[in-house]
This record gives C-alpha cells, structure tokens and sequence, in this order.
C-alpha cells in the first residue's frame, strides 16, 4: 500500500519531470529542427478527417542562409519588431494592449515569436489559464536555452503559411514558385502579412496587399536590438 508521503514524493517527481522535459528538449532544439509540432500534428488530423492528401502536412526545412534575408526583416516587421529586445514576454506591448482594451478597444494579443514557437511546438489549442501559464513557462525555457537567432530560425521552419503548408521553403515555392532565398521583399513583406491568419488569407489578397505595405515601410529600418 503507498503511504501518503511517498504519493507526494511521487508526485513532486513527476512535477519535476514535467518541467525539466521542456529543458532539454529546448536544448537539443539548438542542433537540429523539431521534426514535427504540436500544429503540424492537428492539422495532420484535421486534414484527415476532411479527406484532404497529402494527410501530413508539407514542409522542407532549411538552413538560415537559404532563407532570404528580406523575410528574416519582414516576419519581424509583422510580428515582433521588439524581439532583440524582451526576454520572450514582451511587456511593453502587453501594457499597450491593456490600454487599448481600457480605451474601449478590443483586447488583442501581444504574443512574441518565441511564445509563437512554444505554442507551435508544444502546446493544444485554447485559452485556459492553465495553457496560458505553460506557454509562459516554455517561452522562458526557449529564450534561456537557444539563442536569438536559433529561435528565428526554428520559427520561420515551422510556421504556418496556407492550408497544408508550413515553412518558409514551402511557403515561397507554393505561394510564389521561388526558393526562400530567391524571394523578394515585396514577396517576403506578402509572406509576413498573411501569418496571423494563413489559411484565411493569400498573400496576393487585399489583406496581405494592405498589411503588406506597412510591413514595407517597417523593413527598411533594421529591427532594434538596444
């Protein structure tokens, strides 16, 4: 019969497992790609069960230097100009979605490129307090286990750019039949301008064409770093 002190020893070790698995998994992130995420894996079942082929979704991983600089500065533009400067969390634009939602706005998400990463790779859909706390928890992880550059990396690998679609060599060849390191800006700023909603949008729409041309503007300057 387990005794109540050795059910807490238990599970105080399963608690410690389940923080310290994050850690080296992040780890290990520094030598190769994640062959797969958390998305890839829904959509897997999603594609499934709607009948669509190929059922696993399409992605080629590649190295940062066949990736078009011009998309590094574009994805950054779009979706976390500040990332050389939080340590994952970024609470100045938290505050300044605080505010607006104050002023009347609608509440909108400040979430980070590395928060985007540990959502992608890790974690299930939806909005519990107990996600929320997890995905802090493995943003903190990635940024104090991979270096800035690595975490770019790994997401522009694995985001999703269209139904079916996720990387950024697959996302130039299907959208714009060029090679990630072959693609414009205009291309790169239409890539960038789709990621909030990719299987919605197409990178020649009007949203993409309107949002494109503030994430223009943006690339010109080089994303701040102090």
């Amino acid at each position: 019969m387990i005794t109540k002190a050795q059910a807490w020893r238990w599970a105080l070790r399963g608690v410690a497992a389940l923080l310290l698995a994050p850690i080296v998994i992040s780890l290990s992130f520094n030598f190769y790609q994640p062959p797969t995420t958390a998305v890839m894996l829904r959509r897997s079942v999603q594609r499934s069960l709607e009948g669509k082929r190929p059922r696993y979704p399409r992605r080629d991983v590649v190295r940062r230097d066949a990736i078009a600089p011009s998309l590094r500065r574009a994805v950054l533009a779009a979706e976390d100009d500040r990332f050389y400067l939080h340590w994952g969390l970024d609470l100045v634009e938290i505050n300044k979605a605080i505010e607006r939602a104050e002023r009347g706005g609608r509440l909108r998400g400040a979430s980070t490129i590395t928060q985007q990463v540990a959502k992608n790779i890790f974690l299930w859909e939806g909005r519990s307090f107990v996600r929320k706390g997890l995905e802090a928890y493995l943003t903190l992880v990635l940024e104090l286990t991979l270096p800035k550059e690595r975490i770019l990396d790994l997401y522009l690998n694995l985001a999703e750019w269209g139904d079916g679609t996720f990387g950024a060599e697959m996302a130039a060849r299907r959208h714009f039949g060029v090679s990630a390191a072959r693609l414009s800006p205009e291309q790169a700023a239409r890539l960038a301008a789709i990621l909030p909603s990719p299987r919605r949008w197409s990178p020649m729409g009007g949203v993409a064409s309107r949002r494109a041309v503030i994430i223009l503007d943006r690339m010109r300057y080089a994303a701040p770093r102090d």
